[in-house]
């Protein structure tokens, strides 16, 4: 008998929390705390408690299967591969898609994004970020320069404010919830922007502004307004680090903060108390997910919180800045590998120059130089699809639509672990390795560059996504540049191609704890915990201010569909629930879909705890089981992410945010009947 103990890094949300896993003869039997690593010392939370038990689910996928007859066949490797290639092969550029993951490692993502650009000849690769991040990017590049976080998780415990933004912080990371429960205990005061009153609202804002859905920049606006009234602005830092300050003041003297009060819902003087107190903080960390950004103004309201934060002085030091807090093990480093249909690796925008760049570096010609399609796009303008570790019939708006698309496809194949709910439409299904069958490196939501071995062999036929790519880009006549022998030679060509990874190395990373972060010049280079220190990433180094006026959400309710809908998380699951739903822990604490019903509207509308309820949109409609709880608003009506049975995306609006196409999923217009 062979026990052992290894430490490895939680495979769930972005924090990159460290854990140790039990194995015995080559299975993991269990795990336990590991209390050295700086990330979360120890803790972890309910999903990181159980962070291995779905990869032994009974239907993880182990062979490739192919679709004959309408059926699906297990198929060897060879069968499956050659078939993909020549289906590939009839594939013209714009008419070809592949959307990898943020599960997928950086060294998988790096593979994948080569395979679209050398061997289909397209930038027509995205990943899940557009369907969240993609705001950030929209918003914080021509602020600030950049869409990354801005400060190591570890330093939010110095803030002397922390503006909670639409992220339900302590169910959805609720390891960095612990560095503002330190900072709290230093004197910290929390604002928290959200519709729902949530388990954070309750443990951790000293001031909620629970606002309307959908109506953050006139909150904002309000807030930015009364700093100026009051003369509180940051002159010395404006003077120094910024441009456009007169723009902005101009735009704002003609903000009625009684209008604000009306259209968001929060007194006037709860929205002056919060921005005296952000106002007058030494160091204020905004802290954001997807409550400002799936919206079709998704990008202005990361404008906005850019905005408020150059209007105070906070950013450039640490426990400060605008923080994107990206929801996936390697929602940064996919990104950062080029997964984007905009950039190549090291966010090297889409250009003759970049495409020349990798040319030189890959040695091929004729890379692609013109933008590629976006996730959605891809979806609906495409004919032959590879979708890699993710599932659009649970994450895209208005699935109801997409699976008519999807069904009508020349040809889709699928790479993944379960056979999810796009796998089922699929031609052909790949069974991929999971985290710790193979080896890589991920990125996480701090830049934090942290390295996962494999510990235990792979089931069945399962390969590394790089490897299964590698192997396929070979049938198709790219041997010679994809020859990769392992992770570890990938990672090296990673580090020629992207100069932030220059100075990250296996050797580095195997021997210190915590991972290290990017931009990380040269290997004496300790990394950059702190972004900004002297001057932002914009062209001329100023942090640059964007007046953004407020619009509606796309959708409002009417007589016909009165209440408005919104999405998000639960402490016990994860994104599309594939992972989850196959843990029986957390299973046993939240087993199926709910939707969170006001008292008030429970009894307009004759429903009662625990009954089944039928809701719709425009769009189409799901069942769930009603929860009537004061967590919502009068005219609100909440709904997990996470279970295919009452999926949320079906009732979702597929309106796009126009500067980054990501989807306005977190509100639209609903109705709802108790079912008879």
């Amino acid at each position: 008998m062979d026990i052992k103990y290894v430490p490895t890094i939680c495979p769930y949300c972005s924090c990159g929390c460290g854990i140790y896993l039990v194995i015995k003869d080559g299975r993991i039997i269990g795990q336990e705390p590991w209390k050295e690593h700086p990330v979360n010392e120890g803790a972890n939370c309910p999903k990181g408690k159980n962070a291995y038990a779905y990869i032994y689910s009974e239907d993880r996928l182990k062979m490739p299967l192919v679709r004959k007859n309408g059926v699906f066949k297990e198929s060897s490797w060879e069968e499956a591969l050659n078939l993909v290639s020549s289906k590939l092969k009839e594939a013209a550029p714009e008419k070809f898609g592949l959307i990898a993951s943020c599960r997928n490692s950086n060294e998988d993502a790096y593979v994948i994004q080569k395979f679209a650009r050398v061997v289909m000849g397209t930038n027509n690769v995205e990943y899940c970020g557009r369907l969240c991040h993609s705001s950030a990017v929209a918003g914080l590049v021509p602020t600030m320069g950049s869409g990354v976080m801005q400060t190591s998780q570890l330093e939010i415990e110095l803030a002397d404010c922390i503006f909670l933004a639409g992220v339900n912080l302590k169910e959805t990371f609720p390891m960095i919830s612990r560095r503002v429960l330190r900072a709290k205990d230093r004197g910290a005061k929390v604002i928290y922007t959200d519709p729902r009153n949530t388990a954070t609202a309750r443990y951790l804002a000293d001031i909620h502004l629970q606002l309307k859905s959908g109506t953050d920049a006139a909150l904002i606006n309000a807030m930015m307004s009364i700093i100026l009234a009051e003369g509180l602005e940051n002159k010395e830092f404006i003077a120094t680090r910024t441009a456009g300050l007169d723009e902005l003041r101009n735009f704002l003297s003609k903000i009625d903060l009684k209008q604000a009060e009306e259209l968001t819902g929060v007194p006037i003087e709860k929205i002056r108390e919060a921005a005296i107190t952000y106002a007058r903080a030494e160091r204020g960390c905004i802290l954001y997910n997807q409550g400002i950004c799936q919206h079709t103004v998704g990008g202005d309201n990361v404008k906005l919180h850019a905005d408020l934060a150059l209007l105070c002085g906070h950013a450039g030091k640490p426990g400060s800045g605008v923080n994107s807090m990206r929801g996936q093990i390697n929602g940064e480093g996919s990104g950062d590998m080029g997964c984007l249909c905009v950039f190549y690796p090291g966010f090297k925008r889409v250009s003759e120059e970049a495409a020349k760049f990798f040319e030189d570096a890959w040695g091929v010609s004729n890379l692609p130089t013109k933008p590629g399609m976006t996730y959605i796009d891809q979806l609906y303008n495409c004919k032959f699809l590879y979708m890699i570790g993710g599932d659009p019939m649970m994450v895209v708006p208005d699935v109801n639509n997409v699976k008519k698309v999807l069904q009508n496809m020349n040809f889709i194949v699928v790479q993944d672990i379960f056979l999810t709910e796009i796998a089922r439409l699929a031609h052909v299904v790949l069974p991929a390795a999971t985290w710790v069958e193979r080896e890589g490196t991920h990125t996480f939501v701090d830049r934090r560059v942290q390295k996962i071995n494999k510990f235990i062999d792979t089931p069945g036929e399962t390969k590394p996504d790089w490897l299964i790519v590698s192997q396929l880009a070979e049938r198709m006549g790219h041997k010679d540049k994809f020859s990769f022998s392992s992770a570890g030679e990938i990672f090296e060509e990673i580090r020629s191609c992207i100069p932030q990874y220059k100075g990250i190395t296996y050797e580095r990373l195997e021997k210190t704890v915590g991972g290290i972060h990017w931009p990380c010049p040269s290997e004496e280079h300790p990394g950059t915990p702190t972004m900004f220190l002297e001057k932002f990433g914009t062209p001329d180094g100023l942090g640059h201010f964007q007046p953004v006026e407020y619009k509606p959400p796309a959708e409002m309710p009417d007589e016909e569909y009165p209440y408005f809908l919104t999405t998000g998380r639960s402490i016990f699951h994860y994104h599309t629930g594939h992972m989850t739903r196959r843990t029986p822990k957390l299973m046993n604490e939240v087993p199926r879909g709910f939707v969170e019903v006001n008292p008030k509207d429970a009894i307009k509308a004759g429903v009662k705890d625990r009954d089944i309820v039928t809701l719709e949109t425009r769009r189409g409609s799901i069942e769930a089981e009603a929860r009537v709880t004061d967590n919502v608003q009068p005219g609100l009506l909440f709904i997990p992410v996470h279970f295919a049975d009452s999926c949320a995306n079906v009732l979702t609006n597929s309106a796009l945010d126009p500067s980054c196409k990501c989807a306005e999923t977190k509100v639209c217009a609903v109705r709802l009947e108790v079912k008879r």
